[in-house]
C-alpha cells in the first residue's frame, strides 16, 4: 500500500517519471529473476552442506 501511495505522490509531482517507472518496472523484475533463483538455489546448497557438517555432532548428541 505504501509503494502505491509514493507512486501516487510520484504521478503528482512528476508524471513522465511516474509513469516510466510503470512501464520499466516489470521488465526490471523479469532481469532479476534468475538472480533470484541462483540466490534459492545457492541458498539450499549451503544449507545441505551445513546440515552434512554437523550431522556427525548432531548423531553423537543422540547418543548420550
Amino acid at each position: 500500500m505504501v509503494k502505491f501511495l509514493l507512486w501516487c505522490v510520484l504521478l503528482i509531482l512528476c508524471w513522465p517519471l511516474a509513469l516510466a517507472a510503470l512501464v520499466l518496472y516489470p521488465l526490471v523484475w523479469l532481469l532479476l529473476l534468475p538472480f533470484r533463483i541462483v540466490g534459492i538455489a545457492v541458498g539450499g546448497v549451503l544449507e545441505l552442506v551445513w546440515a552434512l557438517v554437523t550431522l556427525p555432532a548432531r548423531l553423537l548428541r543422540g547418543l548420550v
